[in-house]
């Protein structure tokens, strides 16, 4: 069994946690999406983990997803308690809130990943297209604009929800621009990022078959 293998079925700790690399990092959640692929996800002792973190968690990334119930990063990724932090937003955008999360994540508990996971047929990225308009849904929806605009397209091509290509192309651009905010806003990452302390990458979740590929 690989060393990767090894480590993604143990309960994180202090030790483990920094023995892992952020291309390390990067290798877990593959080959657990891998193993969620193949119906072959580890069998985790639940009661054991609860009791091995009472005491303090060490999550190896933070994924930011959105709040999609047909994406759950701990699932799709084969991780267990004490794996991951999770932060999630209708449509992965960044604001304050969330980079103060990764923050924490990366500064304070030692996390060596952020991954910025988008979605296929996301319904967020459906109404930024549509430009709907809904009480604070219309604010949300705002964040996702600049991925709308980023895309161009020839004269004639459909932009709204109904071209699920453009829909979709408008997720990663999304993804792509969360990546940039989280570098620009937050000078504490950017530093992290900069020494190599830590990753930041963007993926994305194809909900019709469950696969998850990483841009780098």
């Amino acid at each position: 069994m690989s060393n990767t293998q090894e480590l993604s079925k143990q309960v994180k700790s202090k030790e483990s946690l920094n023995s892992i690399t952020p291309n390390t990092a990067i290798l877990m959640l593959k080959e657990g999406n891998k193993r969620f692929l193949n119906k072959e996800m580890h069998n985790r002792n639940h009661e054991h983990h609860i009791k091995e973190t009472i005491e303090g968690q060490y999550p190896f990334a933070i994924i930011h997803s959105c709040i999609d119930s047909r994406v759950m990063p701990e699932v799709i990724f084969d991780q267990g308690i004490g794996d991951l932090f999770i932060t999630r937003v209708a449509g992965n955008f960044i604001n304050i809130d969330t980079l103060g999360s990764m923050e924490y994540a990366c500064a304070v508990a030692g996390s060596k990943l952020i991954v910025i996971l988008g979605h296929t047929a996301c319904g967020a990225v459906k109404g930024a297209c549509d430009d709907v308009k809904l009480g604070n849904l219309t604010s949300t929806l705002s964040h996702i604009k600049p991925a709308v605009d980023s895309i161009s397209t020839d004269d004639g091509i459909d932009r709204s929800s109904k071209n699920i290509i453009f829909v979709n192309n408008v997720a990663k651009s999304n993804v792509e621009i969360a990546i940039e905010n989280i570098k620009k806003q937050s000078p504490v990452l950017k530093v992290l990022y900069d020494n190599g302390k830590i990753n930041i990458v963007g993926a994305m979740y194809n909900h019709t078959n469950g696969e998850v590929v990483f841009d780098k």
